[in-house]
């Protein structure tokens, strides 16, 4: 309901980003590739057909930031889309009215 793939390709590239390992980075960089970015990956994340090609392009030499545009346009669709519809759900109002009883 609120793109969970989003978030969780965004923080797959954070934890990627650490990476120090030469022979980790590419089978990293490939598994995240598969699982998110590549058309029909089962988590597939909504990005436009550019930064698609683009990341998939760097994934014949890949790098610590082969991912750095999926990621931006991953996490501007986040911003702009699945966090405020969060705000407005029922689950996140229930949760902050819980919290609020709480606090009283």
């Amino acid at each position: 309901e609120f793109s969970e793939e989003n978030l969780e390709f965004w923080l797959a590239c954070e934890e990627f980003k650490k990476t120090r390992s030469t022979a980790k980075l590419v089978s990293k960089a490939h598994r995240i590739f598969e699982e998110f970015v590549d058309v029909q990956a089962p988590r597939e994340v909504n990005i436009d057909f550019q930064t698609r090609e683009a990341t998939r392009k760097n994934m014949q030499e890949p790098s610590l930031t082969c991912f750095d545009q999926a990621q931006g346009k991953v996490h501007s669709l986040m911003e702009k889309d699945s966090y405020p519809r969060f705000l407005r759900s029922k689950m996140y109002l229930d949760l902050l009215s819980q919290s609020q009883r709480r606090l009283s």
